[in-house]
């Protein structure tokens, strides 16, 4: 089952997100990137909180070592959604989680030397009651650490931004907007 079509069962399930659309020019290491896997155009992005409210955050090989954000990837064709992100969550991060609420559906258009790709990505609240970071593929995920959301607001942010880089913009969006959804009384 395609993507958008398990979509209607999600929101059932964790509520209707709020929509974030973005267009952006990215340059052609980041075409090269969103594009090595021709079948994919999605991701799931997942606000991984513990009991103390800490927020996972990885960094995968490409990153500058100053630079973290949450978790995530692609439901693999065929996959449960539901599975498929509970799957990146364990390889990414080594987490047992349990999604509790759909807080972004972002519909990105990034352009380059006048290419188009449409993305959509999904942001969710997941939580866990497991201590230990314990990224399950070295290849990916370089690190994980513990964060916090206050952290990932703000110089996290600001460390996103200041690469310049369109794809960060992009992440700090989906940040921003999922952060409002967390917001108390939200």
């Amino acid at each position: 089952m395609h993507v958008e079509e398990m979509l209607v069962d999600v929101r059932e399930q964790f509520g209707t997100p709020v929509d974030l659309d973005w267009e952006g020019e990215i340059d052609d290491y980041e075409w090269a990137v969103a594009t090595h896997n021709p079948s994919r155009n999605h991701d799931v992005t997942l606000f991984i909180l513990d009991p103390s409210r800490r927020l996972a955050l990885i960094r995968k090989p490409p990153f500058a070592p100053d630079v973290w954000r949450p978790p995530g990837g692609g439901i693999h064709p065929g996959e449960n959604f539901v599975a498929g992100a509970v799957r990146e969550a364990l390889e990414e991060t080594g987490l047992h989680v349990e999604l509790r609420r759909y807080l972004v559906a972002t519909r990105a258009l990034f352009r380059n030397d006048g290419r188009e790709l449409p993305w959509r990505t999904h942001v969710f609240l997941a939580e866990t009651q497991d201590e230990e970071l314990a990224p399950d593929d070295p290849g990916e995920i370089e690190a994980a650490r513990w964060g916090t959301l206050e952290e990932l607001a703000g110089p996290l942010r600001e460390r996103l931004l200041a690469t310049g880089r369109a794809f960060w913009r992009y992440r700090v969006a989906l940040h921003d907007a999922a952060l409002q959804q967390l917001r108390p009384g939200r």
